[in-house]
Order: structure tokens, then C-alpha cells, then sequence
């Protein structure tokens, strides 16, 4: 078991690893048992509960590694709810709350590609466990459960039902429906061969057009993470619509591999990352819904969330990025919305998880209300708050770890005071380092925790300058390289 336990390590929302290879039936049975203890150390007294829910995405032989875990999971003396199919990681954190489940494990890697399975740990409250959590389990895997005296059962379950439901509680759905019958809004999905098929056309009961619909393990040689370069289908569809249909309002939505990132694609075929989704959805909950709050970001969110939040005199809080993060905060705070850059997006009326199905639904519900597209909504805010810029980030490889020394030795010993040919007025180490810069520009250089990777965020007037400013950090980067 020693090699099984050596290649689990929980990243920021969850364990990841090559199927076959890091991920095998032998670590997940090492691990498993143990996630569930430690929910029942930290959760049963709360809940008087013996069960986990475990549930699971469409990814490589998902539902194989589902029933494993529902198998050692009982063999530990715990109840398993099973799911019955695939659905949104989101549906089985909302499970583990309503059915007061001491959690829920999931079977999935998110937008992750295709060789790679993993298991996201949720609490009996329906969101990520905090950092502190996943330690207990770690700390545990040199000591494996033994086999209980008495196992506990298996039963299965529809985890859609409930879960939509729910959803359907938090919009005008009437409205929403009405104009798509009308047809003058039109609907568009790619679920990217992911857990989120068939689910909004579900909630809102009417037939949207929904692409990459069919389980494909290998996501078309991509992978199901809501970025442009996988979009170029859905953002034809809304092109070739708008030449058909001129003036009739269109929106496409993009959900990761388990449904808990957003993105979208307006009107005109453009790409919106969750940074201009952010903004106008804290407009739409604030304004047409009245909703109150404190508006939750990372490190890396785009300066018009705060200025938008202002507007609506909602105090905002900003945490180290993953979204764990933000879960965190909304069971301590009345929370509005909280939001990352990379697309999860979560609010204080829902359970404290990211979740893309609703975030689709009040965007949707934007639309119906305001009669304008996605991009006319954001544009009207950068007029109200008198402010526009422009977001990118690049990932860079390194050539080893021993590079990622050298880079942090660098920032640690001889700080950056220029940078871009602009001078460094503040630098935050909250999580990394965010360097803001004379301009009212920022780039922050995050290292990943576990592979030779660096991260590089900017925010400037112009993407072209956010990309000279990524270019000069590569560059600086390389150097020391």
C-alpha cells in the first residue's frame, strides 16, 4: 500500500491522478475509507449520520471507481447512498446536505483531460472541506482502516431529482420559458461530453440546442474546460445564428466536465471568461433581486468586481485563490456571490459550492429581465463605473523544481521593483505574488504546489498590454530558467 499512498497528495479541490498509474482501485480503497472516517470525525456528531454519499462524473470508467468506493466504503461500517447515474458534482454536494449525509465523495476530475480520475471530498453542509480536512486524510494514509465488524449497506439513488428541484426554485422559470417558446431567446449548451448533459434543458423544461452532448472519455482529444480554444463549435453556432435570426437574443453556455465551472458565449460568437460573468451577475442579484451580501473574490479576480460591488455598497472580501476558499468564508458570512477566475462561481442562497447549472439559470434570468445580451449587460456596467480593462493568463513550464527554487528564491531575496517598464507600488504575498504596478495594472506569479509549473495573471487598460506584461514575466521567468 506504501506506493498507493505515496501518489494521493489533495490539491486545491480535491486528489487527481492518472488513471492506472496514480489512480488505481488500490489507492482509491486506501483512501476512501479514510476521507469517510475523517467526515464522520468532523461532521457526526452534527448530523447523528452514518452515511456518504458517493457519486461520480462520465469520465474513464467512472461508475467502476463509484462502486469500489461504495464497496470499501461500507466494508468501513458506513451507509452509502450510490448515485444511479452520472450528474453535476454540484447535485451530490447538494445530496449530502438534504439528505444529511455526514459528506459526499466524488468521483471525478473536473476539467482536468482524459487520463485523469480523482475525488473531491464534500461536507455535510454541501460544499468542499476546508484545507485542514484533506490534512487529516493525508496524515491518515500510513494507517489504513480495518475492515469494520459489521459493514453498512449500500442503496442507490437519482441525484437529479432533488437537485433540480431545488434550482428550479431560485429563477422565474416562467419567463425565462416564455421568451424561448416565443423564440426570441434562443439557447445554446456545450457540456463539453460532461456531467452536465441533458441538465439544463431538464431544469427549464423546454428544448435548447446542446452540443457535445454524448459520453466521450477521451473529450474530443481535448479537454472539458470552458476555455476558447475547445469553443470554436458553439461560438460558430451562435454566429451562423445571428446571421439567420438577426435581432432575437441568443446566449451560449459552456459547463466543465462536472458542472461546477461556468463560461459563455454572447450574442455575437465572443467569448465571456467568469471575470466578466462575476460582474454582471453581482448586478443581477443586487438590482432586479434585491439580494444582499458580501461579494467574495480571489486573489486573481478582475478589479471591476470591487467596483461593481460598490455600486450596491456590498462589502467585499478577498481569499487566496481555490474555491475552498470561498466556501469557507460563506459558512462564516451572509454572502451574496462568490466567484474565481477559472469559472466557479457560488451564492449565499445556495449551498456554499460552486455550481454552473444555476449560475446558467441567473444568467439566463439577466437576460429575460434586461432584454439586452450578455455583452451590452457588461458594457453598461464599465460605463457606470467609469472603469474598463482587460484579463489573460498564461501557464508556463518549467524545466524542474529546481527551477520553481531558484524563481521563488529570486522573489524572496531580490523583490521585483520594476516590472513591464512600470514601477512596483505594492506587492501582496497572500497567495503568491500579486505586483501592482504605477499603471493600475497587476500581474500576479503563482507557483503550482505540486508540478514545475508557473502561473502568470494580469490585469491592464488593453489586452494588449496585459499580454506585453505575461510576455515580459515569461521572459523574466526564462531567465532565470
Amino acid at each position: 500500500m506504501a506506493i498507493a499512498a505515496s501518489s494521493i497528495k489533495f490539491g486545491t479541490d480535491g486528489w487527481r491522478g492518472l488513471i492506472a498509474a496514480d489512480f488505481t482501485f488500490e489507492s482509491l480503497s486506501l483512501v476512501a475509507p479514510l476521507a469517510a472516517k475523517v467526515l464522520a470525525d468532523t461532521y457526526g456528531k452534527e448530523t447523528g449520520s452514518n452515511t456518504i454519499i458517493v457519486g461520480y462524473d462520465r469520465r474513464f470508467m467512472a461508475e467502476d471507481f463509484a462502486q469500489k468506493t461504495a464497496e470499501v466504503v461500507t466494508a468501513a461500517g458506513f451507509d452509502v447512498l450510490l448515485s444511479e447515474s452520472y450528474a453535476p458534482t454540484p447535485a451530490f454536494s447538494w445530496a449530502a446536505k438534504q439528505q444529511s449525509a455526514l459528506g459526499a465523495l466524488v468521483l471525478t476530475a473536473s476539467h482536468n483531460p482524459a487520463g485523469y480520475l480523482g475525488l473531491k471530498v464534500k461536507g455535510s453542509f454541501g460544499g468542499s472541506v476546508a484545507p485542514e480536512i484533506t490534512k487529516k486524510i493525508e496524515a491518515l494514509l500510513s494507517q489504513p482502516l480495518a475492515a469494520a465488524e459489521t459493514s453498512g449497506s449500500i442503496k442507490t439513488f437519482d441525484p437529479w431529482l432533488s437537485y433540480c428541484e431545488g434550482l428550479r426554485t431560485k429563477v422565474e422559470l416562467a419567463k425565462i420559458q416564455d421568451l424561448i417558446r416565443q423564440g426570441k431567446l434562443s439557447v445554446f449548451a456545450d457540456v463539453m461530453n460532461g456531467a452536465a448533459a441533458g441538465g439544463l434543458s431538464r431544469i427549464l423544461e423546454v428544448p435548447i440546442q446542446e452540443v457535445n452532448s454524448a459520453r466521450d472519455p477521451l473529450f474530443g482529444g481535448g479537454a472539458p474546460e470552458p476555455l476558447p480554444r475547445y469553443l470554436s463549435q458553439l461560438q460558430r453556432l451562435l454566429r451562423t445564428h445571428k446571421r439567420q435570426e438577426g435581432s432575437s437574443l441568443r446566449i451560449g453556455l459552456v459547463f466543465d466536465g462536472d458542472s461546477d465551472r461556468i463560461a459563455a458565449v454572447d450574442g455575437e460568437g465572443n467569448f465571456l471568461s467568469s471575470q466578466i460573468l462575476i460582474p454582471i451577475l453581482i448586478e443581477h442579484l443586487a438590482s432586479r433581486r434585491q439580494y444582499t451580501g458580501e461579494v467574495v473574490k480571489t486573489l486573481s479576480g478582475m478589479d471591476l468586481i470591487p467596483r461593481v460591488a460598490q455600486l450596491y455598497q456590498l462589502p467585499v472580501y478577498e481569499t487566496p485563490i481555490g474555491y475552498k476558499y470561498i466556501a469557507d468564508r460563506m459558512l462564516s458570512t451572509p454572502v451574496l456571490l462568490g466567484g474565481e477566475e477559472s469559472g466557479g462561481i457560488g451564492y449565499g442562497n445556495h449551498i456554499p459550492e460552486r455550481d454552473a447549472l444555476l449560475s446558467a439559470l441567473y444568467l439566463l434570468e439577466a437576460i429575460a429581465n434586461s432584454g439586452l445580451d450578455l455583452s451590452a449587460l457588461y458594457q453598461s456596467l464599465q460605463e457606470r463605473t467609469g472603469y474598463s480593462s482587460a484579463y489573460d493568463r498564461i501557464d508556463l513550464h518549467l524545466s524542474g523544481m529546481e527551477v520553481r527554487s531558484r524563481l521563488l528564491e529570486q522573489l524572496q531575496n531580490q523583490p521585483l521593483t520594476e516590472i513591464d517598464g512600470q514601477q512596483v507600488v505594492d506587492c501582496q504575498t497572500t497567495d503568491g505574488y500579486k505586483f501592482r504596478l504605477a499603471n493600475d495594472s497587476w500581474l500576479l506569479i503563482r507557483f503550482s504546489g505540486t508540478e514545475p509549473v508557473l502561473r502568470l495573471y494580469c490585469e491592464a487598460a488593453t489586452l494588449a498590454q496585459a499580454r506585453h506584461t505575461l510576455n515580459w514575466a515569461k521572459n523574466w521567468a526564462n531567465s532565470v530558467n
